[in-house]
């Protein structure tokens, strides 16, 4: 598996559960680090055979526009989401956090990690068995 990171991303979004949180954009800090087997660019090297570092950061961006959760918890599910949907991770860790949200503490927030789910993989490894099967049995059987 090989590992493509984000590390320090920072972000200005409104998020929370206390009148003083709904106000105003307040920051937040994103690192995520997101698996898939073997990436191609290490070949290739174009851009296009692995995980593109400037698009997942302007999804990002955007995200913290639009989405419209109060929880870190539920904002780390989203972006794990975004990783795995969009950018095809098959694994991905995300931290997101609160700098300075009192004034004794240097962060809160959490980290979750989430994986591709396995029906999709065996539905894929399953078609991919049929397409490779598809003809070599006589009458179709």
């Amino acid at each position: 598996m090989d590992l493509v990171f984000l590390e320090g991303f920072r972000g200005h979004t409104v998020i929370g559960i206390y009148a003083g949180e709904l106000d105003e954009p307040q920051p937040v800090e994103i690192d995520l680090c997101a698996g898939r087997p073997r990436v191609r660019a290490c070949e290739t090297d174009r851009i296009a055979d692995t995980m593109d570092y400037g698009e997942i950061r302007e999804r990002l961006h955007r995200l913290l526009r639009e989405h419209g959760v109060q929880l870190l918890e539920a904002l780390a599910e989203q972006v794990a989401r975004i990783v795995i949907d969009e950018f095809h991770a098959h694994w991905v860790r995300v931290r997101v956090a609160k700098p300075r949200k009192f004034e004794d503490t240097a962060a809160v927030g959490v980290v979750i990690e989430r994986r591709r789910s396995l029906p999709s993989l065996a539905a894929s490894r399953a078609a991919t068995l049929r397409l490779i099967g598809h003809g070599l049995v006589p009458g179709g059987r």
